[in-house]
């Protein structure tokens, strides 16, 4: 089966489990392969070789597994009074209902005990009627089915026959005929002792809550979302279709504790992020306002929801979702999209300055200023995304991990050069023209002074300082490192 396994395309690697009475393979695909194509596949290559595989073995029972099996919400009934064979009852009944919910893909019951009749068979009872343990477990067999067994029709109507019955009760297999002995039927009840409950536990869940050292008999329900949905609503929607079953279905003496949900803790981070961006772009703005002026900057902070609006226009068309990469690629973009911006308006601002333009139509001066730094712009901008875009052809596990990074900031540094080039003069032009010629007649602000003083005395400083400064500088910081890593870090 290996060496068939190894001949599909896309194969990365097979992994290999074999023990007495049965074997287990594990086929890995390459990042990227698409999953549909690649089970069709494996099902097309075990089904042509089923006449190879030796007389005994079963066919190759075939399971997909990716990253949308894991749960995304975890519920663990837990209860004093109910024990596992009890809370498995309730979860059944939950697992009905939650599978109902839309965009649930699988949902698994861990721990507790599944319902099991057993039957402990008595040897000398068998002995003494003569039966064999296959006997009585065909006469089981024979009579726990029901088959048709004809029609006939009367009075314009057909009747569908059907004999026999499930057994359903400890009862009902009480009373089945397991021979004949003495011209006598046996009863199941007359060999062996039937008892109903729960299985022999092959797993435990125990629930401990806080301040309470004692164990509590539990079962977990692990839901999983289908791909491509949010994990956020389906959490959210699961939570509403339980919360009414509480006092119902769900005993009141049984307690129902979120263990996991991931939905919740992605729309944490999410919304961190989403904080932080929001940060990012009041910072920039006000820092704008501090050195070129409030009007100014607002212009800035127009660029940068048009930018950002336009780059999740593009994770949309990609099929990108809005999760924690693609946040991160936002913030890290935002630092860089106004830059453009930045350039633009500065110069503009800078034309209406001039005494010789004081006087002409501000869109004209606008174009020129634009015009004038349209190439050094463009350069930069490319420059740019020259060095980020080849971040999205990385193979293997981090390429698909860490593609929207380098494709969002990409598109939205692109995008902030459009929207300097068309949003910026235009908001410019709006927004300045009004007192343009009072407000920025030719002086310098606060900002401008303080930097050429500062400036000024260091351009006077020697090279010979300048050398002693940066040792000194290099030393302090090689200092606070090693001081960093070796006691914090």
């Amino acid at each position: 089966m290996e060496r068939l396994l190894w001949e599909i395309p896309g194969v990365e690697y097979v992994y290999s489990t074999s023990s007495p009475g049965q074997s287990l393979v594990i086929v890995r695909f390459y990042v990227g392969q698409d999953e549909e194509k690649s089970v069709v596949r494996l099902n097309q290559k075990l089904a042509a070789n089923f006449d190879l595989i030796p007389p005994g073995a079963s066919r190759p029972l075939v399971k997909p597994r990716s990253i949308d099996d894991v749960p995304i919400l975890a519920l663990t009934l837990s209860s004093k009074r109910y024990g596992d064979f009890e809370l498995r009852r309730i979860a059944a009944q939950l697992d009905d209902t939650i599978k109902q919910v839309p965009d649930v893909s699988a949902v698994t019951l861990i721990g507790g005990q599944r319902r099991e009749i057993r039957i402990v068979l008595n040897e000398g009872k068998l002995a003494a009627y003569n039966l064999s343990p296959l006997q009585v477990a065909g006469a089981l067999g024979l009579s726990n089915q029901r088959l048709p067994s004809g029609d006939f029709d009367t009075a314009n109507k057909e009747y569908l026959l059907e004999t026999g019955e499930f057994l359903r009760t400890a009862d009902d297999v009480r009373n089945v005929v397991a021979g004949v002995a003495n011209d006598k039927a046996i009863f199941v009840r007359d060999i062996a002792e039937v008892s109903d409950g729960g299985e022999e536990p092959s797993d435990y869940v125990r629930m401990a809550h806080a301040g309470s050292s004692e164990f509590l008999p539990a079962v977990t329900i692990a839901i999983a979302k289908r791909t491509g949905t949010n994990a956020v609503m389906v959490a959210d929607n699961v939570l509403q279709r339980v919360e009414p079953l509480k006092g119902s279905v769900i005993p009141s003496d049984v307690q129902v504790d979120i263990t996991r949900n991931y939905g919740e803790t992605a729309a944490d981070k999410s919304n961190e992020l989403l904080l932080h961006m929001l940060i990012a772009v009041v910072s920039v703005s006000l820092l704008i306002a501090l050195t070129l002026g409030f009007r100014e900057s607002l212009i800035v902070f127009i660029a940068i929801p048009v930018t950002l609006s336009l780059t999740l226009a593009v994770f949309y068309l990609y099929g990108y979702t809005l999760n924690r990469i693609t946040l991160f690629a936002l913030i890290f973009s935002i630092g860089i999209l106004v830059d453009d911006a930045i350039v633009v308006v500065e110069n503009i601002v800078r034309h209406w300055r001039m005494p010789a333009n004081r006087e002409r139509p501000p869109h004209d001066v606008a174009v020129e200023a634009v015009d004038e730094v349209g190439n050094p712009t463009i350069l930069a901008t490319l420059t740019v995304v020259a060095a980020i875009l080849p971040m999205a052809f990385v193979g293997g596990l981090m390429g698909p991990y860490m593609r929207p990074i380098p494709i969002g900031a990409s598109a939205a540094i692109v995008f902030s050069l459009l929207v300097a080039f068309i949003v910026t003069p235009w908001a410019a032009v709006r927004i300045l023209k009004s007192g343009h010629t009072a407000e920025h007649a030719e002086r310098e602000d606060l900002m401008t002074r303080v930097y050429r003083v500062v400036m000024g005395k260091i351009l006077h400083i020697p090279a010979v300082r300048w050398s002693f400064l940066g040792g000194v500088v290099i030393l302090l910081l090689g200092s606070v490192s090693l001081f960093y890593f070796q006691f914090v870090k």
